[in-house]
């Protein structure tokens, strides 16, 4: 008995052949890759954050000690209206702001989570200012490097993370450096070094309780959304200790001298800062973000010598170096230190290589900025009855321009 062998066959109808065109079955644009669209360098987005926040440290410096308007409570506040306008402006006409839509804020939220955050905010930022009725920029951002070791201890005390000795000795060394740094302060004012200590310890706090309140996965929020949410409430704030405080006695005629439009460049400037930030940590890593934090404060230390002539002793600039490099320590760790300078030595050593001129011009160039910055620093005598701010006023009026 033979097997009859089984065929198999389609339910389909056998189709017709047409003579028409043939559709094709796939859009060849579509198949086509796409240009990638055109975007800009992450080394912009850290030129402007850095530009914009020595800009707002040094334009603070400069209005309230240079230009004599000694409230910066009434700064502050400012800064904090002009943040609230513009963060509502921006929320209504652009999609910078979309991210709070995602959080999920209530009144009952708001006010237990965001006002006591706004109330060690607006603190901060009343003793940060006051500070450069008192220190120089140099000093303040000496003592600035404590921050890391301040929102430790406050992470430690509000139970956010969990002490640990290894890591306590790691941020030891950056107390040591800012305690020799402020041994070797020539100028050195009590008031304005508490005020200071003061900011650290609230913008600690401040940075702690964020960290709480982000943890939840409903309350993530970029720094321009948070600032959305804390600028209100800390203008609120601050307009009611500046009721008390120095409305009383400030006079239009102060608020002149500095100038409406000035006033209004400091503000945009302070709100620009918020945005540049949200951008940055968008384009770049967390590597760049702590040396660019090195690089910025640096470059003001070196700019409050060249604009107020700030004389910084070589016992500070020491002391200075040893808590930038506990800093940069702690925020990276030994093992990805280790990775990046290998990395770094590859790079440069292909760099000499490629172009042997540029790179003994850039290491010549190097020499020189330390040089520069020793120098001043180890030889503050030299001419002590130099002044800058007389030689930029003498400027500013053979240009025609005035500060009232």
């Amino acid at each position: 008995m033979v097997a009859e062998e089984k065929v198999r066959t389609s339910g389909e109808s056998p189709r017709e052949a047409s003579n028409g065109p043939v559709l094709p079955t796939v859009n060849p644009d579509a198949e086509k890759t796409q240009p990638p669209k055109p975007s800009l360098h992450p080394a912009f987005y850290v030129i402007v954050w850095i530009s914009l926040s020595s800009s707002v440290i040094l334009f603070n410096k400069w209005i309230l000690d240079t230009m004599n308007f000694r409230y910066p409570v009434i700064l502050t506040t400012y800064h904090l209206t002009f943040a609230t306008i513009m963060t509502q402006i921006l929320a209504r006409y652009t999609t910078l702001l979309d991210g709070r839509k995602t959080v999920k804020m209530t009144g009952r939220v708001y006010l237990r989570a965001i006002v006591p955050i706004g109330f060690f905010f607006s603190l901060s930022l009343i003793c940060g200012n006051l500070t450069y009725l008192y220190l120089s920029v140099a000093f303040i951002q000496m003592l600035k490097a404590t921050t890391p070791v301040a929102v430790l201890l406050a992470s430690w005390a509000l139970g956010v993370s969990q002490p640990n000795l290894k890591v306590f000795l790691n941020v030891s060394v950056i107390v040591v450096g800012v305690i020799i740094a402020s041994i070797g302060e020539i100028k050195f004012v009590l008031i304005g070094f508490l005020y200071q200590l003061g900011g650290i310890v609230f913008e600690a706090l401040r940075l702690t309780m964020v960290q709480r309140l982000l943890s939840s996965s409903e309350f993530k929020m970029d720094p321009l959304v948070s600032l959305y949410y804390f600028a209100p409430v800390c203008a609120v704030m601050n307009f009611m200790v500046a009721l008390v405080w120095e409305i009383p006695k400030v006079s239009l005629d102060e608020v002149y001298h500095v100038g409406l439009f000035t006033l209004f460049l400091n503000g945009l400037c302070a709100f620009l800062l918020n945005v540049s930030v949200v951008f940055l940590i968008g384009k770049t890593s967390s590597l760049v973000l702590t040396l660019c934090g090195v690089l910025k404060d640096v470059m003001l230390v070196i700019a409050s010598m060249l604009i107020w002539g700030t004389q910084v002793s070589g016992l500070q600039f020491f002391g200075y170096s040893i808590a930038l490099g506990g800093m940069v320590y702690y925020k990276l760790g030994y093992e990805q230190l280790k990775s990046y300078a290998s990395e770094a030595g590859r790079q440069w050593t292909e760099f000499g290589v490629a172009r042997p001129v540029l790179r003994r011009i850039s290491a010549i160039l190097m020499i020189l900025m330390v040089i520069f910055v020793l120098l001043g620093g180890l030889a503050p005598t030299y001419a002590p009855s130099m002044d800058p701010t007389q030689y930029l006023s003498d400027a500013a009026n053979k240009m025609g321009i005035t500060g009232a």
